[in-house]
C-alpha cells in the first residue's frame, strides 16, 4: 500500500450527482466526472487490512483484487490497474455503474469509518482504459475446432461468450430482442448507463470472433433440437424474465403495465425507434404509482420524472427498513437498511407496508388504486404472513400503475421444456459443480440458474459456465472433433 496512513488522513469521496433540475431534462448518466487526484486519494484510503473481505465471495462474487488495483491507482499506474481489474472481471464498466457494491459493505474500514469508494475507482479505471485505447481484442493462441452457442446476451451470456471465445471456441450468441445486451440494453435506463458503454464492449467481442444473432428466440424461431445438432455445447443464459404479476380485481384495466415493458419502450425510443402513439406508455402529466420498492421500481421512478410525471408514489409490501445497518445483518454481510436512490432524490412519496387490493377505472382505463396497510408477522411454522391492519384501507388516484415486484424465475415454456433440463425447487435451472445441467453438453448461468440477482453474480456465473464448457469440450471432444 502506498500510504499506510491514508485511511486516517483522507475522507471518503464518492461521485457527485448532477443537479436534479438539470439531469431530469435529459437521459445522460447522472454522475459528474471525478478528478484524477481525487481518485488517487480514494485509492490511498484502502488499508492494509490483512484479510480483505471486500474481495471475498460475500463482498465481491467475481473476487476482484480490490486492494491491488486501489494501490496501483494511488501510484498512477492506471494501465497496470486495468490489467488487474480485467483479470477477474470481464465488464467492470457495467459493475462499476450498476452493482450496488457489496464490496463496500464488506470493507474492513467500514467497521469504524466510511468504507473505501471502491465502485467509483473501478469504473474510472476501465473508462480510462477505453479512452487511452488500452482495451484491445484478446485472441486465443489457436482455435479448438469446437462450437458453443450462448442463449441470451445479458451479462451472464456475454461473460460466458467472451471467455469461451478466448479459450479458442467458435461462439455464437442468440438474442431474441432486436439488439444485443439483454437487460443491459433494455432494462437499464440510459441515465444509469448510456448504451455507448455497452456498444464499445460489444465491438471488442466481435473483434474477438464472437458472432451475434438478434431476433432469434431459441425454442421458437430455432428449435432446441436444431441447436443441439449445430453446436458442441450450449450455455443457457436467458435470465429470470417471468415477471411477478398482481392478480387483483381491475388488473386488466388500461394504464397498468409491467415495469420492464415501460423501461424497454423508453430505451427503444432513446435508441431512435419509432413507437406507435397508441402503444406509447408515458408518465407525462400523470399521477404514477409504482408497486415494488427495489431497483427496478427506482428505474421506473427516474424514467417517470424524465417524462414529466405530475406526481409519483412508490409502494412496498415490506416494512420500512431501519436507517442504519440492522442487527440481523452485521458486518461484513450486505446490510438491511433504508436506501434512497438518485430517483428518490428527484422526488417521490414512498410508502411501506402497503398491499394493493384492487384497481378501478373509467372507460377501460385505471384511475384509482385501492389499498390497505399490512403488518408482517411470522406464524407458528415460521412462515411470513402479511396481516391487514384494521381501519387502514385507503384509495389513491392513479393514471399510470407500474408493476415492479420482481421476477419469479425463468420462463419454463418453450426452450426449457423442449430441452428437458431439470429444475431446482425454486424453479430455476439446476446445474452441477461444473455448471452443467441434467442434459449433457448444456450449461446454465446467471439469473436463469440462480434466480434474479446482482449483475456481479451474473458475470461470475458466466465465467464459471465458460470454464465448465471448456473443460467439457477438451475432455469429451463431442461430435468426434479433434481438439487441436
Amino acid at each position: 500500500m502506498g500510504d499506510p496512513k491514508g485511511f486516517l488522513k483522507i475522507r471518503r469521496e464518492g461521485p457527485k450527482r448532477r443537479p436534479v433540475e438539470q439531469r431530469v431534462k435529459d437521459w445522460r448518466e447522472f454522475y459528474e466526472p471525478i478528478l484524477e487526484e481525487s481518485l488517487k486519494a480514494q485509492g490511498a484510503r484502502c488499508m492494509d487490512c490483512g484479510v480483505p473481505f471486500c474481495q471475498s465471495a460475500n463482498g465481491c462474487p467475481v473476487q476482484n483484487m480490490i486492494p491491488d488495483w486501489n494501490d496501483l491507482v494511488y501510484q498512477g499506474r492506471w494501465r497496470d490497474a486495468l490489467k488487474m481489474l480485467h483479470s477477474t472481471n470481464n465488464f467492470p464498466e457495467f459493475t462499476g455503474r450498476l452493482c450496488p457494491a457489496p464490496c463496500e459493505s464488506a470493507c474492513v474500514l467500514g467497521i469504524i469509518d466510511d468504507p473505501v469508494s471502491i465502485r467509483v475507482v473501478e469504473w474510472n479505471i476501465i473508462d480510462r482504459g477505453f479512452d487511452e485505447g488500452w482495451v484491445a481484442p484478446v485472441l486465443p493462441e489457436k482455435p479448438t475446432g469446437c462450437s458453443v452457442a450462448v442463449v441470451g446476451s445479458g451479462p451472464a451470456g456475454l461473460a460466458a461468450a467472451q471467455q469461451s471465445a478466448r479459450a479458442g471456441h467458435a461462439v455464437t450468441v442468440f438474442e431474441k430482442a432486436d439488439r444485443i445486451g439483454g437487460l443491459l440494453r433494455y432494462g437499464i435506463p440510459d441515465f444509469k448507463m448510456e448504451k455507448r458503454i455497452l456498444d464499445r464492449r460489444l465491438d471488442q467481442m466481435r473483434a474477438e470472433g464472437v458472432e451475434f444473432k438478434t431476433g432469434v428466440e431459441v425454442g421458437r424461431d430455432l428449435p432446441a433440437r436444431d441447436l443441439l445438432r449445430m453446436f458442441d455445447a450450449v450455455c443457457l443464459a436467458g435470465g429470470a424474465t417471468a415477471a411477478r404479476d398482481l392478480p387483483v380485481p381491475g388488473r386488466e384495466l388500461g394504464g397498468i403495465h409491467f415495469a420492464m415493458d415501460y423501461l424497454t419502450q423508453q430505451n427503444k425510443i432513446n435508441a431512435g425507434d419509432a413507437i406507435d402513439p397508441a402503444m406509447r406508455i408515458t408518465a407525462k402529466d400523470k399521477r404514477v404509482v409504482i408497486i415494488g420498492g427495489g431497483d427496478t421500481g427506482s428505474d421506473c421512478l427516474g424514467t417517470a420524472h424524465r417524462h414529466g410525471a405530475k406526481e409519483a408514489y412508490q409502494f412496498e409490501l415490506l416494512p420500512q427498513p431501519p436507517p442504519a445497518r440492522a442487527e440481523s445483518t452485521p458486518w461484513p454481510l450486505w446490510p438491511m437498511m433504508l436506501r434512497s436512490s438518485h430517483a428518490h432524490e428527484e422526488g417521490c412519496k414512498r410508502e411501506w407496508s402497503v398491499s394493493t387490493q384492487r384497481f378501478s377505472g373509467r372507460n377501460g382505463r385505471v384511475n384509482r388504486l385501492h389499498a390497505v396497510r399490512v403488518e408482517m408477522k411470522t406464524d407458528a411454522a415460521g412462515r411470513t404472513q402479511f396481516v391487514e391492519m384494521p381501519d387502514t384501507a385507503f384509495d389513491l388516484d392513479a393514471d399510470l400503475v407500474l408493476l415492479a415486484m420482481g421476477f419469479t424465475g425463468p420462463v419454463k415454456e418453450g426452450l426449457l421444456m423442449d430441452l428437458g433440463v431439470r429444475l431446482d425447487p425454486r424453479g430455476n435451472v439446476a446445474v452441477d459443480e461444473n455448471q452443467m445441467t441434467s442434459v449433457e453438453g448444456i450449461f446454465a448461468a446467471g439469473d436463469m440458474k440462480r434466480g434474479a440477482s446482482l449483475i456481479v453474480w451474473a458475470i461470475r456465473e458466466g465465467r464459471d459456465a465458460a470454464k465448465g464448457i471448456d473443460q467439457y469440450l477438451r475432455i469429451r471432444k463431442p461430435s468426434g472433433r479433434a481438439v487441436r
